[in-house]
């Protein structure tokens, strides 16, 4: 037998296990987006800024764990068609304020470094780390699961793995939304069905910083237009 074909062999066997390493870190996922919100906001109540704090880093970590051991290098699923990943995250950024803009209404917002604080916290870092556990972690797993399979080299394949990523992220974003009290409703359709928008960049590209700029661009849009929103920016009081 060749050299060829046993490497073939190997990656072969190494397939199921693969898949199954990625479904145990969506489940991961799924948990903390879940018990995040649940615990911190809902049971502790925690203050809302450090809560974000807390979050953020959970999130940070729990990627970089899955990346190192799915094998994955983060700089360079970072240089994956960049520039197309940054304009559409922009792109789909100014969609999302637009969005936030016609269906919430102006409040009132605090002036000067508080407000410039906010814009970074809440908006920006708050706003990246939504965009990474809820979009681009989901969809960047379901890819991990079925790399090195047939499917991914047929174009009709790769829809179809595209379609069933979305549907992870759009189940991550359903089931994070319900750690929060107020989601528990009819409400949790609306972030549900923003997660289509806000995936795409990261979704057309598989670069993990397209849905994070995405999602920033709303959230910093929120807290300029509607600071006291009930809808953006939970938990809420």
């Amino acid at each position: 037998m060749t050299t060829h074909a046993l490497e073939h062999r190997a990656l072969a066997a190494r397939l199921p296990t693969r898949a199954a390493q990625q479904v145990r870190w969506l489940a991961g996922g799924l948990a903390l987006g879940f018990a995040v919100p649940f615990v911190l906001a809902d049971q502790i109540g925690l203050q809302r800024d450090l809560y974000y704090g807390v979050y953020a880093v959970a999130v940070g970590v729990f990627f970089w764990a899955w990346a190192r051991a799915s094998g994955l290098s983060i700089a360079e699923m970072i240089r994956r068609r960049w520039m197309l990943a940054t304009g559409l995250g922009l792109a789909v950024a100014g969609l999302l304020s637009l969005m936030v803009i016609r269906t919430e209404d102006a409040t009132g917002r605090p002036d000067g470094a508080a407000l410039v604080g906010q814009v970074l916290w809440r908006g920006v870092v708050y706003g990246v780390t939504d965009g990474l556990l809820l979009s681009a972690f989901p969809i960047l797993a379901v890819f991990a699961a079925f790399a090195g399979r047939q499917i991914r080299k047929r174009r009709s394949g790769t829809v179809a793995i595209g379609a069933i990523a979305l549907a992870a992220s759009l189940l991550m974003t359903g089931v994070y939304h319900l750690g929060y009290n107020d989601f528990r409703s009819s409400k949790v359709a609306r972030p549900t069905a923003g997660d289509v928008v806000w995936s795409v960049p990261t979704l057309v590209t598989l670069n993990p910083i397209g849905a994070p700029i995405a999602h920033a661009g709303m959230h910093v849009t929120a807290v300029l237009h509607s600071n006291e929103t009930n809808t953006f920016l939970p938990p809420h009081e």
